[in-house]
C-alpha cells in the first residue's frame, strides 16, 4: 500500500488514537495491531497508516513546542528591545546634560581666568573639596505622625525623585562591567558615580506579574541576606488605592568591626496612569519631617535615600522592573580600613539591586518548573536552609545583646572574640530541638575574628577552603559539633590538639540560577586508630552553603557557611553554623605594600590618620585588599564552658594561621612576580630550577621542552609555569617515597592542590595500581638513561578525581654540578574522567 495515499479520519477516529498518544506517543507496531483489534472504528485503516498518524503527531507536536518557545523568546527580545530604546533614550539625555556642564565649566574657567581679584585661597578651598550630586532634600517643618496629609506630601516627594533615578538622569550612573543586556542576561546594572552616598540601579525583564513581583520585593528578609527584620509600624490608605507603610529595618553588619545599621522608613505604594505598580521608599529625617523612628543604641541609624521598584506589565505577561537603591550608611563612624565597604557601589549592587532581581528569576522558575531538584527536596524547602545557614553566621558574626549574647572574659590577646549565649532559645527558637542542649544546662559559644587579606581574591580563597578543607580544619572539632546533635555530647576533643585528617566527598543539594550560589551536603569520612577513638569512626555530615566563587563578579562577597547535620536530614534540622566571609575592598593607590595577611584588631583607628610614608608605596601596583570574617560555634554544658572556651580560641586561632598561609600561597600577586612557589630552605630559587628542568629535558631525550619566546630573565620560568601539560618535580631519596615539590600551573590544576598542599602528596599515591607498576619497571631505565616515556594511564587528584593522560615523560633534573636533584614528570593531555 502507498503510504503516501491521504487518508481522511473521522472524529471518533482521531479520538481515539489522541487517548493512545496522550498514553503513550511512540506506540510499537504490536501497540499498534493491539490498538486496531480494540477500536473496531480503526478497522478499516491500514498498521502503516496508524504508523504515519503517530509520526505526524509526535511532528506536530514538537512544531508546536518550538513555535511556543521561539514565541516566548520573541516576546522577552520584544520587551528587551523596549527597555534598550528606553535607557538610549535616558543616556542621550545624560549626554546632553554632561554636554551642557561641560560648556558651563568651560564658560566658567574662561571667566575667572579673566578676574584679577586674587581669590586664590578660597580657590584652593573649593577644589579640595569633592564635586557631588548633593541630592539636595527641601526642609519641612515637622510632620505629625497622625497627619496623613503630611505624609502623603513626603510620600510624593520620593516617589518623584526616586523615578528621577530610575527612568531619568538625578544620578550618573555608569555600567558594571560584565553586566551585558540579552533575554537570558539578569538585566541592565548600573552604580552611581559622583553622588552622595552609594546608589545602584538595575532593569530587567521577569516572566512573573507585576503584583506577584511587588509581593516578593515586599518580603525583602526573603532575598535581602543582611536584613535581620522588617517591621511595618503602621499602615495608611490613600486616597488614589495606595498604600503609606511607616517601616523599622535593622541590618546585620558584614563584619565584627562595626556596628549594625538601621533604618527608618516610609514605603510607597501606588500604581502610576500607565499601569505600572511603584514601591518607592525613603528615610524619615529631621530635614524631611515626619515622626521619629525608635532608637536602638545597639544600632547606627543609616539613611535611605528616594529608592525603589517600577514594575511594569509586558505585553504577552511578565513584567519590566526598575529598581534603586540609594543609601547613606553613615561611613565616618567607621573605622578608616573599613571605610571602602561602605562607600562601594559595587557591594551595595551585588547585596541588594542583583539580590533581588536574582531572586525574583529564581522563583520564576521555580514556578515555571525549569528548575528541578533532586532528593525530593521543594526549591522552598531548599531556599529556607540557605536562609537559616546565612541568618545564623550573621547572628554569630554580630552577637546582639537582645539575642542574649554576651562577651567572655579574654586570654590577654584581643585576636579572637569569645561571645556565649547562656539562653539559647530565645534566639535559636523552634528549629533547635532540647536534643541540642544538655540536661545539665549549657548554652551557645561563639569564637570570632576578621582580618586584612592582601592580594587574595575572595572567590580564590573561599574555592581553596571548599575543596580542601582538610588545609584548615580539625577532624576532632568537627567531631566535637558533630556529637552535639546527640543528647549528651562526648568530652572536649582538643585537651590533645589535632585531628586525624578525614577526606570528604560534596554531594550537591541546589544551585541559584546562576550558579553564584549553591547548597551541598558535605560528607567527612570517619575513621579510628585506637579504642578511644571510636567517637571519631562515624561519617559525619555538613550542611554548607558556598557562594561568591565567581572571579569575573564585581563587588561581590565570598562566603563559605556550614552547620553539622545529622543523617536523618529533616525538613526543620537544627542548624548551628560556621564558616568565612571574605568582602573585597575597593584598590587603593596608597595601600601598603607588602602581600602579608594583618591582624586588624592592631590596625583600626577611627579617624583619619592614615597617612604612609612615601617608601610604603605598592611597587607593584597591585594591590587589592578584602576583610575576611571567621565565626565558629559550638554549644557546650556549663561545667565544661572553659575548656570549650580554651578550644574554640585555639582553634580559631589555628585557623587563622591556615589561612594565613594559603592567602601566602594563592596570592596571584606572587605568581605574577614569583611565577613559582617561594622558595623552600635549601632548594634553588625557581628561576633556576625552571632552567634545570628545562636543561636536562633537552640533555637527556635531545629535544625541547618548549621554545623560549623572550630572552627575559624569568621567560623561561613564565613558560614553564603556563605549560599547557602538568609539569610536576618529586624528590629522589632511596630511603623515602618520592614526595613532590614544585608544579607548574597545569600540575596543581590536574592535582586540585596548592603550592601550599603540593608538599603533602606522595607520587605514588597518585598513580593507580598498574602505573607504579610501570613505573617500577621503568625506574632502573630512568636512573641509567635519564628519562623514559610511560604509556597512557590513570591517576588520581588530592580530591579522589580520576585523571586520563595519553603519555607521561619522566626525566632526571640535573643541577649545575651534574648531580642528581629531582625527577621530573610530564603528563601529556591531561583531564579528568
Amino acid at each position: 500500500m502507498d503510504t503516501s495515499k491521504y487518508v481522511r479520519y473521522t472524529p471518533e477516529q482521531v479520538e481515539a488514537l489522541e487517548r493512545v498518544y496522550t498514553e503513550c506517543p511512540k506506540p510499537s507496531s504490536l501497540r499498534r495491531q493491539q490498538l486496531i483489534r480494540e477500536c473496531p472504528i480503526l478497522s478499516n485503516i491500514e498498521p502503516k497508516q496508524i504508523k504515519v498518524w503517530f509520526q505526524n503527531r509526535r511532528c506536530r507536536e514538537k512544531q508546536r513546542k518550538e513555535a511556543s518557545r521561539l514565541q516566548t523568546v520573541n516576546r522577552k527580545l520584544t520587551a528587551m528591545n523596549k527597555l534598550l530604546m528606553e535607557e538610549n533614550d535616558r543616556l542621550q539625555k545624560q549626554v546632553s546634560h554632561l554636554v551642557y556642564e561641560n560648556g558651563y565649566m568651560k564658560q566658567q574657567l574662561h571667566s575667572a581666568s579673566g578676574t584679577t581679584t586674587d581669590n586664590s585661597c578660597e580657590s584652593v578651598v573649593m577644589s579640595g573639596q569633592p564635586q557631588q550630586q548633593q541630592n539636595p532634600t527641601p526642609q519641612h517643618p515637622q510632620r505629625d505622625a497622625n497627619n496623613p496629609a503630611g505624609l502623603l506630601a513626603i510620600a510624593e516627594e520620593a516617589l518623584a525623585e526616586f523615578l528621577s533615578k530610575a527612568t531619568g538622569t538625578a544620578v550618573d550612573w555608569v555600567q558594571m562591567i560584565g553586566m551585558k543586556p540579552g533575554p537570558d542576561s539578569i538585566g541592565i546594572v548600573a552604580v552611581s558615580r559622583n553622588c552622595s552616598g552609594v546608589a545602584a540601579r538595575a532593569c530587567g525583564l521577569v516572566s512573573l506579574e507585576p503584583t506577584k513581583v511587588a509581593e516578593i520585593l515586599k518580603d525583602r528578609p526573603s532575598w535581602f541576606r543582611d536584613c535581620r527584620c522588617l517591621d511595618v509600624l503602621s499602615a495608611i490608605p490613600t486616597g488614589s488605592g495606595g498604600t503609606i507603610e511607616l517601616i523599622y529595618m535593622q541590618t546585620y553588619a558584614p563584619t565584627t568591626l562595626a556596628a549594625a545599621r538601621d533604618f527608618w522608613t516610609l514605603r510607597y505604594t501606588t500604581s502610576l496612569e500607565d499601569g505600572s505598580l511603584v514601591m518607592c521608599e525613603r528615610s524619615l529625617t529631621t530635614s524631611t519631617g515626619g515622626p521619629a523612628g525608635p532608637p536602638n543604641t545597639s544600632f547606627v541609624r543609616a539613611e535611605m535615600l528616594p529608592s525603589g521598584y517600577l514594575i511594569r506589565p509586558c505585553e504577552g505577561g511578565g513584567s519590566i522592573i526598575h529598581i534603586v537603591d540609594h543609601v547613606d550608611l553613615d561611613v565616618w563612624s567607621v573605622p578608616e580600613v573599613l571605610r571602602p565597604l561602605y562607600e562601594s557601589s559595587k557591594i551595595l549592587a551585588q547585596k541588594m539591586t542583583i539580590a533581588a532581581l536574582r531572586h525574583i528569576r529564581q522563583i520564576a522558575q521555580e514556578t515555571s518548573g525549569e528548575i528541578q531538584y533532586g532528593g525530593g527536596r521543594q526549591p522552598a524547602v531548599l531556599r529556607t536552609f540557605s536562609q537559616r545557614l546565612c541568618r545564623g553566621f550573621n547572628d554569630a558574626v554580630n552577637g546582639f545583646a537582645d539575642d542574649g549574647w554576651s562577651l567572655m572574659s579574654s586570654d590577654g590577646v584581643e585576636d579572637v572574640t569569645i561571645m556565649i549565649n547562656s539562653s539559647p532559645n530565645k534566639f535559636l527558637g523552634s528549629q533547635y530541638g532540647t536534643s541540642m542542649f544538655s540536661t545539665f544546662g549549657g548554652g551557645v559559644l561563639c569564637a570570632k575574628a576578621s582580618m586584612l587579606l592582601q592580594n587574595v581574591p575572595p572567590a580564590l580563597l573561599v574555592r581553596f577552603l571548599r575543596e580542601h578543607r582538610s588545609e584548615w580544619a580539625d577532624y576532632g572539632v568537627d567531631a566535637y559539633s558533630a556529637a552535639c546533635l546527640k543528647a549528651s555530647p562526648y568530652a572536649v576533643p582538643c585537651a590533645r590538639p589535632g585531628g586525624f585528617p578525614g577526606s570528604q566527598v560534596i554531594l550537591p543539594l541546589a544551585h541559584t540560577v546562576e550558579h553564584e550560589e549553591f547548597l551541598e551536603v558535605v560528607r567527612l569520612e570517619g575513621h579510628a586508630f585506637s579504642p578511644e577513638d571510636v567517637a571519631l569512626a562515624r561519617d559525619m555530615y555538613l550542611l554548607q552553603l558556598c557562594s561568591g566563587v565567581d572571579e569575573n563578579a564585581i563587588g561581590a562577597c565570598a562566603q563559605l557557611v556550614f552547620a553539622p547535620i545529622d543523617e536523618s536530614f529533616a525538613d526543620d534540622a537544627p542548624l548551628l553554623p560556621s564558616g568565612f566571609r571574605v568582602i573585597p575592598l575597593d584598590p587603593k593607590s596608597d595601600g601598603p605594600a607588602a602581600t602579608r595577611t594583618l591582624d586588624l584588631a592592631s590596625t583600626l583607628e577611627v579617624g583619619a590618620g592614615g597617612a604612609r610614608p612615601d617608601g610604603e608605596a605598592d611597587l607593584n601596583g597591585y594591590n587589592l585588599r578584602s576583610v575576611l570574617t571567621i565565626a565558629f560555634q559550638f554549644t557546650f554544658e556549663n561545667h565544661l564552658r572553659d575548656n570549650v572556651a580554651a578550644m574554640a580560641r585555639q582553634y580559631v586561632r589555628s585557623v587563622v594561621g591556615s589561612v594565613q598561609r594559603v592567602a601566602m600561597a594563592i596570592s596571584p600577586s606572587r605568581l605574577s612576580s614569583h611565577m613559582g612557589p617561594k622558595s623552600l630552605p635549601g632548594s634553588p630559587e625557581a628561576l633556576t630550577l625552571a632552567r634545570w628542568i628545562c636543561r636536562s629535558y633537552r640533555i637527556h631525550t635531545g629535544g625541547e621542552l618548549f621554545r623560549v619566546d623572550s630572552q627575559a630573565g624569568d621567560a623561561i620560568l613564565k613558560q614553564l609555569w603556563h605549560h599547557s601539560d602538568a609539569i610536576l618535580c618529586c624528590s629522589v631519596k632511596t630511603n623515602a617515597s618520592p614526595v613532590f615539590t614544585f608544579a607548574n600551573q597545569a600540575g596543581l590544576d590536574m592535582l586540585e592542590t596548592t603550592l601550599v598542599a603540593l608538599q603533602d602528596i606522595m607520587l605514588d599515591k597518585i598513580l593507580d595500581e598498574a602505573g607504579r607498576k610501570i613505573l617500577c619497571s621503568e625506574f632502573s631505565k630512568i636512573m641509567q638513561q635519564g628519562f623514559a616515556y610511560l604509556p597512557a594511564g590513570i591517576c588520581v587528584s588530592s580530591m579522589g578525581r580520576p585523571v586520563s593522560y595519553e603519555q607521561a615523560v619522566a626525566w632526571k633534573v640535573l643541577n649545575d654540578d651534574d648531580s642528581n636533584h629531582c625527577l621530573a614528570f610530564m603528563f601529556i593531555n591531561w583531564s579528568f574522567v
